[in-house]
């Protein structure tokens, strides 16, 4: 049993709170508002997302797991930097900027070692359009740890490890934000 799951959830009162930043943080996401985004983001982010490895029922019971495909494992500065292409107006895959939906569901709020940080896990959707026809949907779980702060918010976000459930993407790009 991994450690988060012996921590014990959290009350439903700071469940609530943490609850809502998350949703504020996807309306800042689908509203393009990426620089008040990157302002809930800790200086120290793990910024991370991977696809997920298809695998045989009889390898994945002896702990046999193909290699992972990294796509994301980003810093604070490597987020700056993107957001900062993105504000150009010359990143060529996001003409016309995309248009999305950042859906979070089933959020488990639970207590670290740290009485300031906790660890969240969720299951995400992202819906993106752009042009007339172009469509994508991103599914998966996110594990985030989110810590107390002195911001406007009250809390940043230390850590994001968002896991595709699709092990093939099939976009002609991934330039928006999870």
């Amino acid at each position: 049993m991994a450690d988060t799951e012996r921590m014990p959830r959290v009350p439903m009162e700071l469940h609530h709170e943490i609850a809502q930043f998350l949703y504020h943080e996807a309306e800042l996401l689908d509203d393009w508002r990426f620089r008040d985004w990157l302002d809930l983001l800790a200086q120290d982010i793990e910024y991370t997302m991977r696809t997920t490895s298809n695998a045989q029922t009889r390898d994945r019971r002896r702990g046999v797991q193909p290699p992972t495909t990294w796509i994301f494992n980003d810093t604070h500065a490597q987020l700056e930097r993107r957001i900062a292409r993105l504000e150009t107006g010359m990143a060529w895959a996001e003409e016309p900027p995309s248009r999305t939906r950042h859906l979070v569901t089933n959020l488990v709020v639970r207590a670290t070692e740290n009485p300031d940080e906790f660890e969240i896990r969720l299951n995400y959707l992202l819906y993106r359009t752009q042009k007339e026809r172009d469509q994508a949907i991103y599914a998966g779980k996110r594990m985030d740890r989110v810590r107390r702060a002195d911001t406007a918010a009250g809390w940043q976000i230390c850590r994001r490890e968002i896991v595709l459930d699709q092990a093939t993407l099939t976009t002609h790009n991934l330039s928006v934000l999870f």
